[in-house]
């Protein structure tokens, strides 16, 4: 028996980590292919010939060669976008409404994170810690963000959904939109009242910020080199690890059955003895508590923050839910891996492409049109909509 149980956790732990490897693979070729087939028409136009003049080659050169390096980027996005997903994922799986305020229980990891290192900092043991101790120092915020995330995300369940609970489902969608603006608010109110600032910037401390050479690609000219940042790395070995993590507990413990149960059927798993309402609330504890990870990795990779930070990654987390299938885990999985992958792209290409006349800026443009199309065309996302599971 013991066996059998080893091997269908080994099973639960394998599956999701293979999963991934073909969201990347299958991701990363797709918008390649599309990249090399328009760069292939655009032999011979402006940008070709622009491109010629200043980088001494091609857009088809040009294009290969960026290539591994916006792969690379648009894996790290991809798999932040995937962890603040899975908090939207797992909250309408269980009560089928969007929790809107998710985004700012990220914003609320974000912040409580980097004020944890920001006060390391100023005791000194940050530039005193050696590698290692860096590693264990963002660990520790890690787990301080995951804390008051998660717990922000349970309080927020107790007072402003479950009253609302048997209500029409556009009452408590109008109560998270509330409880949205109002977190927001008390961020400011926190921050402007402990530290008179706007902005946090996460302190430089470790190696995170140097780049590991991986290797070049000849040209023409000077050879491009390709290399990753070691916080994007710590970026996505931390997000696999919980995205395997939540897989595990879902479908390979009796918590986790229990989670399938009410999301199945909340009337028929209560009088099964489940309870329900505590059930729900570790649901928005663990998805809480995935967003203020989620918060602290985007503060790790982008270094500055600000109390409306949560919005804009928040939104296209909600995105990449939608195009996955919200409620599927596996749909949220792919959804941020393609929204990543696709925000890369177009940050990368869009200024070469149209010789400077769209910027980098317009990248956000695609992510929406995304949200778009997918809800006109295939509503139930890429993986179908997926509420429940036999439990």
């Amino acid at each position: 028996m013991r066996k059998i149980l080893a091997s269908e956790a080994l099973r639960e732990i394998l599956l999701p980590l293979g999963r991934m490897a073909l969201f990347v693979v299958g991701a990363g070729a797709l918008f390649s292919a599309i990249m090399f087939a328009l760069a292939f028409l655009a032999q011979g136009s402006g940008a070709d010939k622009l491109l010629l003049e200043t980088h001494k080659m091609g857009i088809l050169e040009y294009t290969l060669g960026q290539l591994p390096q916006v792969l690379i980027d648009g894996m790290t996005l991809g798999f932040v976008y995937a962890a603040i997903a899975l908090g939207y994922t797992m909250v309408y799986g269980v009560l089928e409404f969007i929790n809107f305020a998710h985004s700012e229980i990220f914003a609320i990891g974000a912040f409580v994170g980097v004020e944890f290192l920001i006060f390391m900092d100023r005791l000194g043991v940050l530039a005193a810690a050696g590698p290692l101790g860096s590693y264990m120092y963002l660990v520790l915020a890690l787990a301080v963000a995951m804390i008051a995330s998660g717990s922000v995300a349970v309080l927020m369940e107790r007072t402003a959904y479950r009253p609302l609970r048997n209500s029409p489902r556009l009452v408590p969608l109008i109560s998270a939109i509330g409880v949205s603006f109002a977190l927001q608010d008390v961020i400011r109110m926190v921050e402007s009242l402990t530290t008179g600032q706007f902005y946090r910037v996460i302190p430089t401390f470790g190696n995170f910020d140097e780049r590991v050479a991986l290797f070049s690609i000849p040209t023409g000219g000077a050879p491009i080199a390709v290399n990753i940042q070691v916080k994007s790395i710590v970026v996505i070995v931390a997000a696999v690890l919980m995205l395997v993590a939540l897989n595990y507990i879902v479908n390979a413990t009796k918590i986790g059955k229990a989670i399938r149960s009410v999301a199945q059927d909340r009337t028929t798993a209560a009088l099964m003895g489940i309870g329900v309402n505590g059930i729900i609330s570790f649901t928005f504890l663990i998805g809480g508590a995935l967003g203020g990870a989620a918060g602290v990795l985007y503060a790790l990779k982008f270094t500055r923050i600000d109390p409306f930070v949560g919005f804009m990654p928040g939104m296209k987390a909600f995105t990449a839910a939608v195009l996955g299938g919200i409620g599927n885990l596996t749909g949220a999985l792919l959804g941020g891996i393609c929204l990543g992958m696709l925000e890369s792209f177009a940050g990368a290409y869009l200024g070469t492409f149209t010789m400077g006349r769209f910027g980098s800026e317009y990248k956000d443009i695609f992510a929406f049109l995304i949200l778009i199309i997918v809800i006109i065309f295939k509503p139930s996302g890429l993986l179908g909509e997926q509420v429940s599971q036999k439990a």
